[in-house]
């Protein structure tokens, strides 16, 4: 009688286990799913904003030539304006207007740490915001181009590595 005793309660012990594991392996499957899912969720804004504004982008892929108009500095994982742009930005619209024929080239650069994807869509949000204001400011549309983002380690100024360069090419 004991040793039945003993068989069933081995048998409820390992049901209940498989319950456990089973009810585990759900719950650890669930946050892992949410936590991707949330990742993509908070990506989606400023995908949703490359999309409205950039739809159809077109990034050329041209060394970096022509003068040197300015840089513009971001904050680290931020695609927002600096907030000493518009100096830059009012420079490289009047330069762009006194140069008929001559175009904007803006170049988006990105660290080589993290997930290069994620830096080189940030890269071009950049590109895109300075783009945009140069609209606002009244630069021809037509006459602004963004350069393929690249990859840079910066040198000894990490903020080099989070840049928009703007350059007036023939």
């Amino acid at each position: 009688m004991l040793d039945q005793e003993d068989e069933g309660t081995r048998i409820g012990v390992w049901v209940v286990l498989g319950v456990v594991f089973f009810v585990l392996t759900g719950v650890i499957g669930g946050l892992a799913l949410r936590q991707l899912h949330a990742g993509k969720a908070a990506a989606s804004p400023v995908a949703a904003a490359a999309t409205a504004v950039g739809a159809g982008d077109e990034l050329i892929d041209a060394p970096l030539t022509g003068e040197l108009l300015g840089k513009l500095y971001f904050e680290l994982g931020q695609a927002a304006l600096p907030g000493d742009a518009a100096a830059t930005l009012s420079a490289a619209a009047k330069a762009l207007a006194d140069a008929p024929g001559k175009r904007l080239v803006l170049s988006g650069f990105h660290d080589t740490s993290g997930d290069p994807a994620k830096n080189a869509e940030l890269a071009k949000q950049r590109a895109i915001a300075v783009r945009e204001a140069l609209k606002a400011a009244g630069a021809d549309a037509a006459r602004l181009a963004l350069r393929k983002p690249e990859s840079t380690a910066g040198g000894a100024d990490a903020q080099e590595a989070r840049r928009v360069e703007l350059r007036l090419v023939d």
